[in-house]
């Protein structure tokens, strides 16, 4: 019998599971739907707003343009942009695992800068290490986005490192989140593509547009990457959770299979305890 107390405590405290996690699902699902059109709503504005910063910053001169200058020197800030929670599948391990790949990969000098939680408990015993901010994660706004894109901007013109490089989820759906190493600085020009020959007119000056157009940009392409994560982890943390209640109820059928077989048996030697101590007594 006290196996089947067991087996009774086991299915209760599985069902109990299913609830949390099922519970977790739908909340999950409630806020990816809110983070999905944000970052959806987001990508048109940034992709015609990196498309006009090229062909403005395309015929540049040398010089005129701060943030698009290729140094020769190899100190790399990482930006390592992860969740400040769990349970939701590989969401921070994989990125956890790029950042570290593109670490052995790089021959470059490398300050990480940590971007939520799980990043920084990740990193916490690496001496690259140089920041982390988990706040950012809690409130993912324009206004926040940008003036942390500043600061990243401002260290680069600074000359404290020579490339600032975004490593991110990337959401494609809610069942696909694709690590993405992206560069923010310096501004790469897109020479290979298709030429434009068309002539603008710039008013006031091209270059009085560029110097308001470049720290935009910037800072709406590190707004739509924590939008991307924050999409991503949404979308993790739903399929994590409904992989999680469908395993638990598996689990839970099996367990009263079990449960209904140990039962039975208990049933049946009892009636064979009480037949045999009746033929005793006949």
């Amino acid at each position: 019998m006290a196996n089947l107390k067991e087996l009774r405590n086991r299915i209760t405290s599985i069902g109990n599971t299913m609830k949390i996690t099922s519970a977790m699902k739908m909340v999950s699902a409630a806020k990816l739907k809110k983070a999905q059109d944000a970052i959806v709503q987001m990508r048109p504005y940034a992709s015609k707003l990196t498309e006009i910063l090229q062909k403005a910053s395309s015929t540049l001169e040398s010089g005129e343009n701060a943030y698009g200058e290729s140094r020769d020197g190899n100190r790399t800030c990482l930006v390592v942009i992860t969740s400040n929670r769990g349970l939701c599948g590989a969401f921070n391990s994989s990125i956890v695992k790029r950042a570290k790949a593109y670490m052995l990969d790089k021959d470059e000098e490398i300050s990480i800068v940590a971007i939520g939680k799980k990043a920084a408990d990740a990193f916490r015993d690496d001496s690259h290490l140089v920041e982390r901010n988990p706040e950012l994660w809690d409130n993912i706004n324009f206004e926040a986005a940008s003036s942390y894109a500043e600061k990243l901007m401002a260290a680069y013109l600074a000359d404290e490192y020579d490339k600032v490089v975004l490593v991110y989820n990337s959401f494609r759906n809610a069942a696909v989140q694709e690590p993405t190493v992206e560069q923010m600085l310096p501004i790469s020009i897109d020479t290979e593509g298709p030429h434009d020959s068309t002539e603008y007119l710039y008013e006031p000056s091209k270059t009085e547009i560029l110097e308001d157009l470049i720290p935009t940009s910037l800072k709406t392409q590190f707004f739509a990457s924590l939008l991307d994560a924050n999409a991503s982890e949404h979308g993790a943390r739903m399929t994590a959770m409904h992989k999680a209640t469908d395993n638990a109820n598996d689990l839970r059928d099996d367990l009263k299979l079990e449960y209904n077989k140990a039962r039975q048996a208990a049933i049946t030697n009892e009636i064979l305890e009480i037949v045999g101590g009746a033929d005793a007594l006949a």
